[in-house]
């Protein structure tokens, strides 16, 4: 009995530990959780979205969600060789170049006219709060904070921890000038020891003058949020970003709605949309682009280009690892859509409209 209630006693306090560590990030307070609950979108305690979206898709369960991911694990899910990438030296690169360069799953890095952006930073090589679990394929953890320049904004869409990594998120603090991000997502941030000035925390369409020509619309998404076990509490956004020279849509996680189309009709042409592109399943299709709506997104926008991101890095979906880049390829092709397919790390020139990427996931395994 002794043992039993011993054992009991350390899991009590293991938890507890867990539950209160920091990497959890904070619960909106205060003056902000007062802004929350005048928003519109925000009913009944928890943020929502356009359209009703369950969490997972009629007729499935957490217990066959469960189940097919215990009992039912399809092959290749995660690659058993090493994923190709290079490695751009971002500190020295020059800032005359307009470029992007993918660190794999939905984080990137955007010099444009003269300013140097980040999105979604997890560079801490897993994709969960804990350490050991949802870990990066081999080779696509080549980047981490120290590699980073000084950034004049850094985007996060929401606070999932394939998105918001505690981590990642500390070590930058001191390069980062500004943070855009979703109402609520500021809590975290400050809790982790970021300036208030530094946050500028947005609801679905308001919009953010940057600089001179530099302007960011914050657009609906259809997702949820969570990092604890309390969801909602935080809102999920994308942005559209305007430049000086270019236009684009910086999609944060999102299932296929009416906001696409509402964005392209608002804002006009895209000169490239980066779309999520991985993770999906018919039991959750609401929340996650399934592969044959991503085309679909991006000619609702009026996308001139498509990047296709949150894929190649974690297992968070029950595919084949290489599924959704094989049929994104596909898919683009037929609807003649031009694909950006980088690799991890390697330079996209967002001016140049004739260069050419390899099927590189090809005779991967």
């Amino acid at each position: 009995m002794y043992i039993t209630l011993s054992i009991l006693l350390l899991l009590s306090i293991s938890i507890y530990i867990f539950l209160n560590h920091p990497k959890l990030g904070k619960l909106p307070t205060g003056e902000r959780l007062e802004r929350i609950k005048k928003a519109a979108n925000y009913q009944n305690g928890s943020f929502q979205n356009q359209s009703i979206t369950p969490d997972l898709t009629e007729g499935a369960t957490y217990f066959s969600v469960l189940k097919q991911f215990l009992f039912e694990k399809k092959k290749r899910v995660t690659p058993t060789d090493n994923i190709p990438s290079v490695k751009t030296d971002l500190i020295n690169l020059d800032i005359k170049k307009d470029v992007l360069v993918w660190f794999g799953h939905s984080s990137y890095f955007v010099q444009i006219d003269g300013k140097r952006m980040l999105v979604d930073p997890v560079l801490c090589g897993h994709a969960s709060p804990i350490s050991f679990t949802t870990k990066a394929f081999k080779g696509t953890n080549n980047y981490s904070a120290e590699d980073i320049p000084e950034i004049d904004y850094l985007f996060i869409s929401h606070d999932h921890w394939d998105h918001l990594d505690y981590e990642t998120i500390k070590k930058l603090q001191p390069k980062i000038k500004q943070v855009i991000c979703a109402l609520g997502t500021g809590e975290h941030l400050e809790f982790w020891g970021y300036n208030t000035k530094q946050i500028i925390e947005k609801n679905w369409n308001e919009q953010v003058v940057l600089d001179t020509e530099f302007t960011v619309h914050t657009v609906p998404a259809r997702h949820f949020s969570g990092r604890g076990l309390k969801r909602n509490k935080a809102l999920w956004t994308s942005f559209v970003l305007q430049t000086p020279t270019l236009k684009i849509f910086i999609g944060g996680d999102s299932g296929y709605d009416k906001h696409f189309a509402e964005a392209g009709n608002t804002f006009g042409e895209f000169d490239l949309a980066i779309l999520e592109n991985g993770q999906y399943d018919k039991s959750w299709k609401y929340i996650h682009l399934m592969p044959d709506e991503i085309t679909k997104a991006a000619k609702d926008l009026k996308a001139k280009k498509l990047f296709a991101v949150h894929n190649s890095k974690f297992a968070l979906g029950n595919h084949a690892w290489d599924e959704p880049l094989i049929k994104v390829a596909a898919n683009c092709k037929a609807e003649n859509i031009p694909l950006l397919t980088p690799k991890i790390g390697e330079q996209v020139n967002l001016k140049d409209q004739d260069q050419v990427f390899t099927e590189w996931w090809k005779n991967i395994d």
